[in-house]
């Protein structure tokens, strides 16, 4: 699975927000998400991913950034593992790309293993 434009789907610390300001003809703006190519944006979305996933990821789950992988020793029981892992989603307010995401695969590689 994909999150889909992972980093803006942080929200960022009020306080900070003026930290991101830049300037247009239209006037002075800043972001109010994580836009991309903030320094330590990656290390910040790696964390919240570690953090929503903490009891899953080793278990039945391996994340890297916004590649999510969900793995189920059985058929039977991906389901629920899935179940489970879309909870956590839902939960934390995360979005999938659909046209990055595969369900059902057998086996495969993640991140190129």
């Amino acid at each position: 699975m994909d999150a889909y434009s992972g980093y803006n789907q942080i929200k960022m610390h009020k306080p900070d927000e003026e930290k991101t300001a830049f300037t247009t003809d239209q006037g002075l703006y800043c972001y109010t998400v994580m836009p991309f190519g903030l320094k330590n944006a990656g290390a910040t979305y790696q964390r919240l991913v570690n953090k929503m996933f903490a009891r899953k990821i080793g278990r039945n789950m391996e994340v890297y950034v916004d590649d999510m992988l969900t793995k189920s020793i059985t058929v039977d029981r991906h389901t629920d593992d899935l179940r489970e892992t879309f909870a956590m989603l839902v939960r934390y307010g995360m979005k999938l790309n659909p046209a990055k995401c595969v369900f059902g695969v057998p086996s495969g590689r993640f991140l190129g293993y």
